[in-house]
């Protein structure tokens, strides 16, 4: 009997906003997507993974802690993903499982993601791969951004020059070039900074759909202050995280005068035109730009963006058929599958490792 073709996908980005569990049946190349399910993070959970992405007490046991607790949730998103397409644990061959990042150190050979591999074996009766930054790093890689070489499988085309954005906590390019070297980078933030600040003004986890930044001018002294960072004129391959682009970052180049909706206003600015430019600087020629990722969802931030590209239309993920929510737990569904298969997973041109890498390592159930 042949083994299943069916992988489950989990993905906790920089957002902090939750966990998406994607479960995505191959026959042979063709993949479709048979369920998908979010798990929102509890505030509390939310909370100390953002508190672990800078150093403080205790963090080694609050740490260990933590990727038990997302562990667990994981686990919880599995069986959903698993129930709504009316499947059991049988049935799927591997669970491909990002882990929630709290570091992202590449420079000195390190990026941590939070999750217990064992328990989330033991928990859902499904081999786990996980850790999947950690082979590209040792290979001399940024580990970072992984999801290029599936955007290239899934995205590409051989007549029209595309780049895929996604514009998570942090926003990073796929430059698909037909017949040409695929390349990727992190650009610079995508929601990190505006979803801080609306935090801090209004007390939500994000200003929807862009709704606040929308009401504000933009401060062009701050977005030209924001823009020398030296992080976005860096030549790829490179990768960032809240270690750089955080409120702290923020704060200190803000005058005490400033209305915080102007900052907002401003700082969708400053995503705006840092996916630009680097669209311009490093992806030239490029006839079409799709979105996904959270940024997908903020029309505010759509607009500009579209505005910014003038004749380059600037769409979602949604029209090459995959929704752009759903992007990244699929293309971990899909390493888990090149690790299956011992194929790599990795792109050298994107993280700068020495060659082509299987990534990840598993926990059989």
């Amino acid at each position: 009997m042949p083994r299943p073709e069916s992988y489950v996908g989990l993905m906790s980005g920089t957002s902090l906003d939750g966990v998406d569990a994607a479960l995505v049946h191959w026959d042979g190349a063709a993949a479709s997507t048979l369920a998908t399910h979010f798990l929102e993070y509890p505030p509390t959970l939310r909370a100390e993974c953002l508190a672990l992405s800078t150093p403080g007490h205790n963090e080694l046991e609050r740490a260990a802690a933590t990727g038990i607790t997302l562990s667990s949730l994981y686990a919880r998103a599995v069986r959903a993903v698993l129930d709504k397409a009316g499947m059991g644990s049988a049935s799927v061959r591997a669970i491909g499982c990002h882990g929630q990042t709290i570091r992202h150190r590449p420079a000195l050979g390190f990026s941590i993601q939070l999750v217990d591999g064992s328990r989330l074996a033991e928990a859902t009766g499904i081999d786990v791969i996980c850790d999947f930054r950690s082979r590209d790093l040792s290979a001399g890689g940024q580990g970072a951004p992984l999801t290029p070489a599936f955007h290239a499988d899934s995205f590409g085309s051989a007549t029209e020059h595309r780049a895929v954005v996604n514009v998570g906590g942090i926003a990073n390019i796929t430059n698909l070039p037909p017949g040409g070297t695929v390349t990727g980078f992190d650009c610079g933030p995508g929601n990190v900074l505006m979803d801080a600040w609306a935090q801090h003004h209004l007390g939500t986890p994000f200003d929807e759909d862009g709704r606040w930044a929308r009401k504000g001018r933009v401060d062009t002294t701050l977005l030209g202050r924001l823009l020398c960072e030296p992080f976005l004129a860096a030549t790829p391959p490179k990768s960032t995280g809240r270690e750089l682009f955080c409120l702290d970052w923020l704060v200190r180049q803000i005058d005490s005068a400033a209305k915080p909706g102007d900052v907002q206003a401003t700082l969708l600015a400053f995503t705006t035109e840092a996916i630009a430019v680097a669209l311009e600087t490093w992806c030239s020629g490029v006839q079409a730009v799709f979105l996904c990722g959270g940024g997908a969802r903020n029309g505010a931030l759509v607009d500009a963006l579209q505005l910014r590209m003038g004749s380059i239309p600037v769409n979602t993920t949604a029209a090459l058929g995959v929704d752009p929510d759903w992007v990244e737990a699929i293309a971990f569904a899909w390493l888990a599958r090149r690790w299956i298969n011992r194929r790599p997973g990795n792109l050298p041109a994107v993280t700068g490792a020495a060659g082509p890498r299987i990534l990840g390592g598993c926990f059989p159930a």
